[in-house]
């Protein structure tokens, strides 16, 4: 039996591959999960169109990515916080602290594309990375201050 696989699958192939599976193997296990559709003329036309709008979309998205990082080339963010003893912070400045801030400036970004590897903890400069689509990020400047 011949299908078209919807995901990837690591032992039979890739998103968009026409694959020959035992007929139990799809009815039971791909079919189920919606992992793979019957490999039909109608199927692969629904595929292909499919794949043409989503490419679409992606283009679309990468291009708003890229106008709202030429916005946010020279945008810093200035975050104040209470500290302690040798400038430790009651706390920490996280993803989503730096995406209020950033909105607070009129740029709508998600904590999600807030890219930290760990909390801030100390007072100074960062640089941040702000991943705005998969293919565009932009580095922002983050002064961590004490109040």
């Amino acid at each position: 039996m011949e299908v078209i696989l919807l995901k990837t699958l690591p032992p039979l192939g890739n998103r968009g591959d026409t694959v020959r599976v035992k007929s139990g193997y799809a009815r039971n296990y791909l079919f189920p999960r919606k992992i793979a559709v019957l490999a039909t003329v109608s199927n692969k036309r629904v595929f292909d169109e499919e794949e043409r709008v989503k490419k679409r979309r992606d283009i679309i998205e990468m291009r708003s990515a890229k106008d709202q990082a030429n916005k946010l080339t020279n945008v810093s963010c200035t975050i104040t916080v209470k500290v302690g003893e040798d400038d430790k912070l009651y706390g920490s400045v996280s993803a989503a602290d730096i995406s209020k801030e950033l909105a607070s400036q009129g740029f709508e970004v998600d904590k999600k594309q807030v890219l930290l590897e760990e909390p801030i903890k100390k007072v100074g400069v960062y640089t941040v990375d702000v991943r705005l689509h998969r293919e565009v990020s932009i580095p922002i400047k983050v002064w961590v201050v004490k109040q």
